[in-house]
């Protein structure tokens, strides 16, 4: 007899419209696969996100994060992600602060009031080899047109500061950047410019995911950026297509806040997984 998948629950959640889906697999195996994070993206046959993240169980932390793009590919970060997943855990255990390992590290979240809830991400990657580029050139003034900025913040991140961003066209100029030659890992795409001291506008391009409404590590990424560039100072309001982020970049690491929606819970059926290739 062929023994079926079992019904799997799932999480909706989004940080300023960033949205994932999130199976919390602390008491179970590792079941995600590439096809399976397509299938769960797919926005008409699956549930549709931004990223998937998985929940698992460390010895060491609070929980270990996991991170997969719609595509089927893995991210290193995913702030937004982690901030919703810090709210729900924080919800649920009564912790107002919280251990979170991911690829980027172990990640402190703390309950920032008055529903907020912050991340700090870590020291951004200024290391040209680290970020990763392909080739030794100045990363605070790329050889591309516009001559943006490469950051890393778990991801990589190549930021175009510009006029205005509101009339660009995303859908055309994200993905002619993303696989640019020099970022050999692909790169998320910002494009952003002053809005007032300190404050800046913001739309990004995500590796493997596309335009989204907000993204926590480029957000990060952007904030770096404008200070190396003298656009503003370390503390910085990031206004976004999704919503408004707060990014402080302190001595121990760059530092998000904002808010989390739980929309719903779910469960997938044994007939979808079965038929995930």
């Amino acid at each position: 007899m062929i023994q079926r998948p079992a019904p799997l629950p799932f999480m909706k959640m989004h940080g300023l419209g960033n949205d994932f889906v999130i199976l919390d697999l602390r008491e179970g195996e590792d079941i995600v696969t590439p096809a399976l994070a397509r299938a769960l993206g797919d926005r008409q046959r699956g549930v549709g996100f931004d990223q998937l993240a998985t929940i698992q169980a460390d010895a060491g932390a609070d929980a270990r994060l996991v991170f997969w793009n719609a595509d089927g590919s893995q991210a290193g970060a995913c702030g937004n992600a982690t901030r919703c997943i810090a709210r729900h855990l924080m919800d649920d255990t009564g912790a107002t602060e919280l251990r979170l390992r991911t690829e980027r590290g172990l990640l402190t979240a703390r309950d920032a009031g008055e529903g907020l809830t912050a991340v700090n991400m870590g020291d951004p990657i200024l290391d040209w080899r680290e970020i990763p580029l392909s080739e030794d050139v100045d990363i605070d003034a790329l050889p591309i047109e516009g001559a943006p900025l490469a950051t890393g913040m778990g991801n990589p991140h190549c930021t175009f500061f510009m006029d205005d961003v509101t009339g660009v066209d995303l859908a055309t100029f994200g993905p002619a950047h993303e696989r640019h030659p020099l970022f050999p890992q692909r790169t998320n795409v910002q494009i952003a410019h002053v809005t007032g001291p300190d404050r800046l506008r913001m739309r990004v391009w995500e590796r493997g995911a596309g335009i989204t409404l907000a993204s926590g590590s480029s957000s990060c990424a952007v904030a770096v950026a404008a200070h190396r560039r003298g656009l503003a100072g370390r503390s910085v309001t990031i206004d976004l297509d999704g919503g408004t982020i707060h990014i402080d970049w302190r001595d121990d690491g760059v530092w998000m806040t904002g808010p989390t929606a739980h929309v719903f819970d779910g469960t997938l059926t044994p007939q979808w997984l079965e038929a995930v290739e």
